[in-house]
């Protein structure tokens, strides 16, 4: 950056007055807020932390209700209740945006081969109907395939306990899971998702 020669002009950018000097003090972008998620959800929004989901790539739209979910206390989370509470609505789709333009990538971890197959089929069979291309598609959900094998225990554990609301159809679509397979069978399909 090139410094000012005359104290006037200084002045007036201290000030505000030139044009565009304030624009981006008025409201920050989405890459901007962003970077304040990189503690947790990693550079680029694809986390390395247990526990913690990756949210590049995700869409707008699921990332808006997440967040406002959050906000609301409509969704149990450790911290993101609080951090969402400190955010406007405005900032929050601007977040969203820049998530959703990122590349989605899923974390590296050691699934179990043996589980990966069982659950690929019951991947098929349970959970295909909602969490499309094997968990991978981002249309309004969250995306599966290659996440975080404790964050998907967590969320399913969420679900289950009633502290993550869900429409009755998938309710109804784990709840058989269970009847059929146990938590066995859920422990299989996170090792599944997890290879993706």
């Amino acid at each position: 950056m090139k410094f000012i020669k005359t104290p006037f002009l200084a002045m007036l950018l201290i000030a505000g007055l030139l044009p565009g000097a304030t624009a981006e003090a008025k409201e920050a972008s989405g890459t901007m807020l962003a970077i304040q998620c990189s503690g947790c959800h990693g550079f680029e929004g694809v986390t390395t932390g247990p526990g913690i989901p990756s949210i590049a790539g995700m869409t707008e739209e699921y990332l808006v209700l997440s967040m406002k979910d959050y906000k609301a206390d409509n969704r149990k989370g450790t911290l993101m209740n609080r951090i969402a509470k400190g955010y406007s609505d405005t900032e929050i789709t601007a977040m969203a945006g820049y998530f959703a333009g990122l590349k989605y990538a899923g974390h590296q971890q050691s699934p179990d081969a043996s589980l990966v197959a069982k659950g690929k089929d019951l991947q098929q069979r349970h959970c295909e109907s909602c969490h499309e291309e094997s968990g991978a598609k981002a249309d309004g959900i969250g995306i599966l395939a290659g996440q975080n094998m404790t964050y998907l225990h967590y969320a399913i554990a969420d679900f289950m306990s009633g502290d993550r609301p869900m429409e009755r159809r998938k309710k109804q679509k784990m709840d058989q899971l269970i009847t059929d397979e146990g938590e066995a069978g859920f422990n299989a399909i996170i090792h599944y998702y997890s290879s993706r």
